[in-house]
């Protein structure tokens, strides 16, 4: 049974109703972009005015990306003109556990925490669009529950956006989506031992 909110396009609703309803987006598969796709709908989101909420489940806040760099300075925009709209950005993860060591970290602790996080400002409306990057790892490995997300989800008030990013999208997931990007990869630089380069990895 899907979670989801109702289609769009339901008898009985207006054109207002067609445009304030929530999406929930996956962006998932092994291709390069998925949380690219979802920071570009984050920029569009940036400039009705939307309040943003940015959680990354699996990188650290140790890590500095372009991305975060560009969200930190459009926030402090808002804040001194009144342009745009907020920017909350939390890094909730302790780094990508196949290319350093994590030990003595308990992830899938700070996986729930960082959930709890999330679930307590989607009840509280804090923001119009979420993004949960690299969050489908989360659920892939048992950290949070998926049918305790999906409640939370299909229960949150108003209009409140979600796009999560990830490999592995549980199934439970991708049918109660509205939206599902399913992103392959046909060529990667990294396939034959090229490095990560700024600008494009991060």
């Amino acid at each position: 049974m899907s979670h989801g909110v109702p289609p769009a396009g339901r008898a009985g609703q207006s054109g207002r109703e067609l445009r304030l309803a929530p999406r929930l987006i996956v962006h998932t598969g092994d291709g390069k972009g998925k949380s690219t796709a979802a920071f570009g709908m984050a920029l569009r989101g940036w400039a009705q005015g939307w309040s943003i909420g940015v959680f990354q489940f699996v990188k650290s806040a140790k890590w500095r990306t372009g991305e975060r760099a560009a969200f930190a300075a459009l926030d402090e925009h808002h804040r001194r003109t009144g342009e745009g709209g907020p920017v909350e950005w939390q890094s909730l993860g302790a780094g990508w556990t196949w290319l350093r060591s994590t030990a003595g970290v308990d992830q899938a602790a700070l996986a729930r925490a960082g959930w709890e996080r999330v679930a307590g400002q989607l009840a509280a409306e804090a923001h119009q669009l979420y993004v949960l990057d690299e969050f489908t790892y989360v659920l892939a490995n048992g950290w949070v529950g998926t049918e305790e997300v999906l409640a939370a989800l299909a229960s949150r008030p108003g209009t409140q956006h979600v796009v999560i990013t990830g490999r592995r999208a549980p199934a439970e997931l991708i049918e109660a989506a509205d939206l599902v990007s399913d992103v392959h990869k046909l060529k990667h630089p990294f396939d034959g031992g090229a490095k990560g380069q700024p600008g494009i990895e991060w």
